[in-house]
């Protein structure tokens, strides 16, 4: 009976502690949304051994949504001792939103993978698809996160793409010349009939002909405005990687 109960309450405080991953205030999320997002967070969360959070509110009560999402977090992981954690929050008044990435997450997910994340879940912001940008969040974090810190997982030297037309470029490189060197060899050139002794330049000129300019316009960056890049430190002394946008 004694090994029963113990095994109840390690189940209580396991489900207890799943259900804490959403924090949907602003209630953005169906009752469905939230569970299936919160068995995803449970899954990659455990891949990675971090907690993803998902936090929403209608107003900050006047402060930056920085300020904001940092005094959540002190909160929670003074109530849990859970230091590592990726927590997308959303301030559905000011139409801001924040991606910060704490303890571990900090350098796997750091400040320029979450500026990458951002532009991925922007689109997704503005057509108020809340639920995909979480999921969006939980998914591509989580594939950054694979990636040695300090790479660029964007990179084009790490896409599939990229290395197969490498391998094409050289395998068509290497035919080339074995077709090149299978035919005879041309010795001789235009030189080979010009007499250098007897050849001589008698007068050159040079002839302006046109002038081209050309006009290019700089694009406008069409997504949303940037604030509190490169992280920061929350006010319990909690440092952590992130960036927000408007939305």
């Amino acid at each position: 009976m004694l090994i029963l109960l113990l095994f109840f309450i390690g189940g209580l405080s396991v489900s207890a502690q799943a259900g804490d991953l959403i924090h949907d205030e602003a209630g953005l999320l169906s009752a469905g949304e939230a569970q299936e997002l919160e068995a995803l967070a449970e899954r990659y969360g455990a891949e990675q051994g971090v907690d993803f959070l998902f936090l929403t509110t209608d107003s900050t009560g006047g402060q930056s949504i920085e300020g904001y999402m940092g005094d959540f977090f002190d909160r929670r992981a003074d109530s849990t001792g859970r230091e590592d954690a990726v927590l997308l929050t959303i301030d559905i008044g000011g139409r801001e939103v924040y991606l910060a990435g704490f303890g571990t997450a900090e350098r796997t997910l750091d400040s320029e993978r979450v500026d990458l994340v951002l532009d991925r879940i922007i689109p997704e912001m503005r057509s108020g698809d809340y639920a995909g940008a979480f999921e969006e969040t939980i998914v591509t974090s989580s594939e950054y996160m694979e990636y040695r810190p300090g790479v660029n997982p964007e990179s084009i030297f790490l896409k599939t793409w990229f290395h197969l037309a490498v391998a094409l470029l050289l395998a068509g490189i290497v035919v080339g010349s074995m077709l090149y060197n299978a035919g005879g060899r041309v010795t001789t050139t235009p030189g080979t009939y010009v007499d250098r002794d007897h050849t001589r330049v008698r007068s050159h000129s040079d002839r302006f002909r046109n002038k081209t300019v050309t006009r290019r316009k700089i694009p406008k960056n069409k997504d949303g405005g940037g604030f509190g890049g490169g992280g920061g430190m929350t006010g319990g002394g909690r440092s952590f990687s992130g960036g927000g946008r408007s939305f």
